[in-house]
Parts: C-alpha cells; structure tokens; sequence
C-alpha cells in the first residue's frame, strides 16, 4: 500500500513538474517575441516599421511546435491588450495597437505560429521543411497584415505599399534565420 501511495506521488510530482515546464515554455515564448519587437527600424513612406517581431513569431511555433507556440502567440497578444509594453515602440499600446494600422499583422501572430510549428511537427525537421513553414506563416502573416490595411486605407494599392514592398527581402533573411536555427537546434540531440 506505502510502496502505490509513493509511486502515485511520484507521478503526481512528474506530472506538476511536466506542467511547469510546459507553461515556462510558453512564457518565454511570448518574451522572445516580446524581445523582438524592440529590434525596430522605421521605414520613411510607411507607417509600418521593419521589426524583428516575425522573426521572432516564426521561431517560437518552428521551436515550441503548433499548441505551444499558438498558446505562446496568443498570450503575447493578451499581454499587449493588457497594456504591457511587449509591441514595437511607437505604437499606440493595447488594444489601441491591435486595432491599428498594424493590427493585422499581430493578430495572424498565433494563427502564423501554429501553422509554422504544424508544417514542422509532420515530418522530417530538416531545414527545406523549416522554411516551407516559415513561408506558408509569412504568406498568411501578409494575407492578413495587407488585408486589414486594405480596410484601414480604403486602398489595396496603398496596402501594398505600406505593407509589403518595403518588406520583402528582411521578410525572406527572417524566414531563412527561423528556419537555420530551428532545423540545427532540431538536429541535437535532446537531453
């Protein structure tokens, strides 16, 4: 009886500890996320500046995979919406900021994580299949981003301009960083 009671303890212990580790993970996420919006160059002719906040987004759901890096993502925004200061500088804040000009792209943020981790997750964690994923988040993270400009402005054109040309090669060093790094660190083996 003493040896199941410690046992069941022992698991219940794992489990917590299993736990903990799960929602550190998701935490720290959200930080690098957080990290990388500081990293801000403004862009003369548009209002969107060039972040290292993508980079950052890609790397958390190629890493943490689609459930944790979707969690990660989504309380990112929940902290932003708090007022915690985790966007890029210069914006308004809070939900101000999720509701302007940029909008578009934070709010794809968990959708782009998790479809990144998802492409990772089935098969091979090789760097061909870390880019593809990268790609397909970047082609959703602009689909959305343009879209929501698109309805600010009144303008596909001025969309485009605003919100893509300036951005398409950092865009494509981002995709290619994420998926270096994730493919390498994929590769070692795990403790």
């Amino acid at each position: 009886m003493a040896k199941l009671a410690t046992q069941s303890l022992s698991t219940s212990q794992e489990r917590g500890l299993e736990v903990a580790r799960q929602v550190a993970l998701v935490v720290g996420g959200s930080l690098v996320v957080a990290l990388c919006a500081r990293i801000t160059i403004p862009i003369p002719g548009t209002p969107v500046p060039l972040t290292v906040q993508n980079f950052g987004v890609l790397l958390v759901g190629l890493m943490l995979g689609s459930r944790r890096g979707f969690a990660a993502l989504a309380l990112y925004l929940a902290e932003g919406a708090m007022g915690m200061p985790v966007f890029s500088p210069g914006g308004a804040g809070s939900v101000a900021q999720m509701l302007g000009i940029t909008g578009g792209f934070l709010l794809a943020y968990p959708l782009v994580a998790w479809l990144a981790g998802f492409v990772m997750e089935h098969g091979r964690k090789t760097f061909a299949r870390a880019a593809l994923a990268g790609l397909l988040g970047e082609i959703v993270l602009f689909t959305s981003g343009l879209t929501w400009l698109a309805v600010l402005t009144h303008s596909v054109a001025l969309a485009f301009r605003w919100g893509l040309y300036w951005f398409l090669f950092a865009e494509i060093i981002k995709v290619m960083m994420a998926a270096g790094i994730a493919a390498r660190w994929q590769r070692q083996p795990q403790a």
